[in-house]
């Protein structure tokens, strides 16, 4: 089965200032395709606490520290405007959390004088950077290290490992209906009082490789989720016969050629492999995903605070059994075992400052 999709970039603008000293702020307000503005980023830094460089404090809604952005990074089409190996979930898991999400909580950086030597840790709301209340009161850790190193004319090369620790409710606190009771009417769901929470983690690593005018982005992921999430089973109800926590490895490499500080060829190929289902009834290679992209970027007009670039980008995906992440499938696939392809294109001017 095949589906084509053509999509638009969004809006984005930054703002950002110094409130006293070391205390700055970062606004970002932004759009999407269909003129629905949000801000993307809102946070206050507090830099060189305690006068060291090792200890920077950052509080608000902001973009985990991946070392590989997913707000950064040079593809826009549907397909391929998303890191597949940051969001994917199994067939079946109730997990949603998607590691190119923004976040909301508070992060401790610091550096090297270099910035060589890189570290985060960050508490974070289990709500995905949604401005409500999260489903339950739990917190998540996101852990980061790396270390950069100069390789002769090679240049700069930086290699770091990443944790995302997180647990997610397997039952709602709901309002509404009594037992019993004759009225109309559903119960509702109470934000912030999910309970039965269950865990799950990414840990993985990635890379910045330099050869002369090429740049390879390497990154691999592991996925673990609980058994509860992966089949969507309430804490305090039986787990259906043969059930495993769901567990997976995904992961892709991107490469930039920059011929000239104008001009960038892009390409990625990304792969995502179910090693074990939730269920037994559920095949092993449904949600295995196959993702490819190439394009390239021609800035016409490019001056120190912005630039305007000419995109021309195609994307291709197939998704064993599940519809594919972007949504642009028209219809679910028919069978565990069908593979769904989806292509993307965009062409285009993207005006970023």
């Amino acid at each position: 089965m095949k589906s084509h999709g053509f999509d638009l970039s969004g809006f984005d603008m930054w703002a950002t200032g110094t409130i006293y000293k070391n205390i700055s702020f970062s606004l970002l307000p932004s759009s999407d395709s269909s003129a629905s503005f949000h801000f993307e980023n809102a946070f206050v830094r507090f830099d060189n606490l305690l006068k060291t460089r090792w200890l920077n404090l950052r509080v608000g809604k902001f973009e985990l520290d991946n070392m590989i952005s997913e707000k950064r990074f040079l593809f826009l089409s549907a397909n391929g405007g998303l890191y597949q190996s940051y969001h994917f979930v199994p067939a079946g898991d109730t997990n949603t959390f998607g590691l190119g999400n923004n976040a909301l909580g508070m992060e401790l950086a610091g550096h090297s004088v270099n910035s060589y030597t890189r570290y985060s840790v960050a508490l974070l709301s289990g709500n995905d950077g949604q401005s409500a209340l999260p489903a339950s009161r739990s917190y998540d850790t996101y852990v980061t290290f790396s270390q950069a190193f100069q390789v002769g004319k090679l240049g700069l090369q930086r290699f770091g490992g990443y944790a995302y620790i997180g647990q997610r409710p397997t039952i709602a606190l709901t309002s509404g209906v009594l037992p019993g009771s004759t009225a109309g009417g559903a119960s509702t769901a109470i934000p912030g009082n999910g309970f039965g929470n269950k865990s799950f983690y990414r840990v993985g690593f990635s890379a910045q490789l330099n050869v002369g005018k090429l740049e390879i982005l390497p990154f691999f992921m592991h996925g673990y989720d609980s058994v509860f999430l992966g089949t969507g089973t309430a804490a305090n109800a039986p787990l259906p016969d043969g059930a495993l926590a769901p567990t997976w490895n995904g992961g892709f490499v991107e490469t930039h050629l920059q011929l000239n500080p104008q001009f960038v060829f892009t390409e990625r190929v990304e792969k995502i492999r179910m090693s074990r289902q939730a269920l037994p009834t559920n095949p092993l290679r449904q949600g295995d995903i196959d993702a490819y992209s190439i394009g390239y970027r021609w800035y016409p007009i490019m001056f120190s605070r912005g630039g305007l670039a000419f995109h021309n980008e195609f994307s291709i995906t197939k998704t064993q059994g599940m519809s594919p992440l972007s949504g642009t499938a028209p219809v679910p696939p028919q069978l565990p075992t069908t593979a769904i392809w989806s292509n993307s294109a965009l062409a285009g001017f993207d005006f970023a400052f």
